[in-house]
């Protein structure tokens, strides 16, 4: 379609060929005067043209401003209409997150960069990492280890610099005395409010105020004994130094847990620094030791499964699988008392992704990932909203992993001792060992 400029243009020009080239002489009017007009005329066109191209600029000029104002209006309010979709899109799926797991959670917002995880070996449920990793959009470094006396001196140096590590009690205890753990910000942990007040407790008696420590798992120590191969029911740490058991016993390849056995029969305390008290105990390990058929760690499950013992010394956790694996096996707290421990999350004061951390463990105290985690280690758990999730009743009930107060009445978390203590345990452990 022609521009409304050009066609003012042309009819400017027609109307220009036709005054100039095309008049008759007027009366009086001379081919000078003539000449002098037409002059005249076209000066007069010229000024028309000029002025009837200006205006068909300025008029296409508006018309483009105008066309430029409203598509960056169309386009503002896309823009504005898409940001508004994708805000009301995240927090539809926040509000989706944070009520799955039919409990109280806390919202999970997108994160960068990583969080270097340093945790015991088989002691996640890998799936949890991926989904952690999905829904947050923090990169998982993990790597494991298989006691705390491995996990200390690397985390003590400095070497590596972990995020997140998850030592036992009397380790994160010393861990603090050294001043290696950073206070967390509890701001950044609002899932924490699903961890019982027992556990806290407990874990303050390690971690006193709680400033560093996020309870993850938790147990005791205590008796599996087939109950076809011993006589009765059995309550007392006696029995470990009971004759007619000799070579049928399974004792734990551990300093302070086999000192906790002997100290605890005796009446004393696990965290004793009595060096006559500790003395007894070990003489008490070394009378023992003709009935013991072997000192071990893992093995004792195996051992218990496949009837190669009668009785052992095992972690809760592991009496819970062994249980499911041979319906034989019972499991008990001695009426003297015995360990009750607890892995906690904490992060070193070298840590490079604090925040990240803190957001790690506050999934990990999510009820439905902690759901996760029991179902996949089989240790208990301490969150008492994922206890409320756990769907077998027999296992939500059972007081191997949930003992009641009365069977927990004497029992301990252990403490760091300081190196000269600690050095004495071991000293003490080394005899029973070599006699």
């Amino acid at each position: 379609m022609m521009k409304k400029w050009m066609v003012l243009l042309l009819t400017g020009l027609l109307a220009a060929a036709s005054v100039t080239g095309c008049r008759k002489l007027e009366p009086n009017e001379t081919p000078e005067t003539k000449a002098e007009t037409q002059t005249e005329a076209k000066a007069d066109t010229q000024t028309e043209k000029e002025t009837a191209a200006a205006e068909a600029v300025t008029e296409n000029t508006q018309d483009t401003a105008e066309a430029v104002t409203e598509n960056t209006q169309e386009a503002a309010e896309a823009v504005t209409e898409n940001t508004q979709e994708a805000a009301e899109a995240v927090t539809e799926n926040t509000q989706e997150a944070a009520t799955e797991g039919n409990a109280p959670v806390a919202v999970t917002t997108k994160g960068t960069g990583k969080v270097v995880v340093y945790n015991w070996g088989e002691y996640i449920d890998p799936e949890v990492l991926e989904m952690f990793e999905e829904e947050t959009g923090i990169k998982v470094v993990y790597e494991e280890f298989e006691t705390n006396e491995i996990m200390y001196p690397k985390v003590s140096a400095g070497g590596v610099s972990y995020d997140v590590v998850c030592p036992s009690d009397y380790m994160i205890d010393k861990m603090i005395q050294n001043d290696l753990l950073a206070e967390i910000n509890w701001d950044n942990i609002p899932n924490i409010s699903n961890i019982g007040d027992t556990y806290m407790k407990w874990a303050g008696e390690f971690d006193p105020g709680n400033k560093y420590a996020v309870p993850y798992c938790w147990g005791t120590v205590g008796i599996l004994y087939n109950k076809t191969m011993v006589d009765g029911e059995i309550d007392s740490w006696d029995v470990l130094w009971d004759e007619q058991y000799k070579d049928n016993i399974l004792m734990q390849d551990s300093v302070r847990d086999a000192l906790m056995v002997a100290l605890k029969r005796a009446g004393y305390s696990q965290n004793t620094t009595n060096e006559d008290e500790l003395k007894e105990a070990s003489d008490a390990l070394i009378e023992q030791k003709p009935l013991v058929q072997a000192y071990v760690i893992d093995q004792v499950r195996d051992k218990m499964i496949g009837e190669e013992a009668a009785i052992g010394v095992i972690y809760s956790g592991e009496a819970i699988y062994t249980q499911r694996e041979n319906e034989n096996l019972e499991y008990v707290i001695p009426k003297e008392g015995s360990n009750v421990w607890i892995d906690a999350w904490v992060i070193p004061k070298n840590a490079q992704n604090k925040e990240n951390a803190e957001a790690f463990i506050n999934y990990m105290c999510r009820p439905d990932i902690a759901l996760m985690n029991f179902d996949y280690i089989t240790y208990s758990t301490p969150n008492t909203a994922a206890r409320e999730l756990i769907e077998d009743e027999d296992i939500r009930n059972s007081t191997i992993a949930f003992p009641t107060d009365e069977m927990l009445e004497n029992c301990e978390t252990f403490l760091y001792l300081g190196d000269e203590m600690e050095a004495l345990y071991t000293d003490y452990w080394n005899k029973v060992k070599s006699s």
